[in-house]
């Protein structure tokens, strides 16, 4: 079925990283990264999202099926948000595909769709300083597996978008299941938008950061703003960008020199 997707990659951060990387002339290395950006949008798009997963957890014996999703797992601030939804019977939803695909303002529409259909849906987050003491795939799990267990009827199959989780649920991981699964879809849409919103309010709480339009990837816009600013308390420090930012130290005298961090000759560490 392919590979499993880059954990850091974000289709509307691609779309605009490659949009500037494009406008750089000489470089062979952004060539090469707007057109693996461009093919992998293009191989997204052409895959049709439908039931079919569904209607294969239901041959199985599954009555209560749950599609769940996460989003922000790539992104250098914030909390990485997942949901969890139940949708009834064959059900379909026009337009619905994964969330990186769609406008904002069909995402919006969709999810609200979504929500007035579904039987259950449940969003969870995990917050930045989680996400920097067990890394971002532990933390995205932590979410996923949050949001499922606060459904309410609990299902008795999750499919899951190129991930297992420690629950006794039935699953099925699908690669590239957002753009595959009706219900991984609506779960992707979910979180998305909810998602959005919370970069939204955080930039204003967060000025300077630009958090409300790249929704806190690692845009050019974004990595500049960092080394303007320095991090926030709600930036991934483990994070390379975030990490190798130079800090606007205030005390500098509390710095140590440089041969002061070379260990002596004679030590052991």
């Amino acid at each position: 079925m392919g590979q499993i997707l880059d954990p850091g990659w974000n289709g509307e951060a691609a779309a605009k990283q490659s949009a500037q990387l494009s406008s750089q002339p000489g470089s062979k290395k952004a060539a090469d990264e707007v057109s693996a950006a461009t093919r992998k949008m293009r191989m997204l798009r052409s895959l049709q999202c439908g039931n079919k997963y569904e209607k294969l957890a239901r041959a199985q014996g599954a009555t209560v099926i749950a599609g769940v999703d996460e989003v922000g797992r790539g992104a250098l601030f914030g909390p990485v948000v997942a949901a969890a939804v139940i949708l009834p019977l064959d059900t379909r939803i026009r337009g619905l595909r994964d969330s990186k695909q769609l406008l904002q303002e069909d995402r919006e529409r969709l999810a609200d769709v979504v929500r007035a259909r579904a039987i259950a849906v449940a969003i969870e987050e995990v917050d930045a300083e989680t996400i920097d003491r067990v890394n971002i795939y532990q933390a995205s799990r932590m979410a996923m597996s949050a949001a499922v267990m606060n459904l309410s009827p609990q299902p008795d199959h999750l499919l899951i978008d190129a991930m297992r989780l420690d629950l006794p649920h039935a699953q099925t991981c699908i690669v590239y299941g957002d753009s595959l699964s009706i219900s991984i879809a609506a779960a992707s849409v979910v979180a998305k938008v909810y998602r959005d919103a919370r970069m939204r309010e955080l930039d204003a709480e967060y000025p300077g950061y630009g958090l409300a339009s790249h929704k806190g990837y690692a845009t050019p816009e974004h990595r500049e703003a960092l080394r303007r600013l320095g991090p926030s308390t709600l930036h991934r420090k483990s994070f390379a960008p975030v990490a190798q930012i130079d800090l606007p130290w205030e005390e500098q005298e509390d710095i140590p020199s440089e041969e002061n961090l070379v260990c002596p000759g004679d030590s052991s560490v």
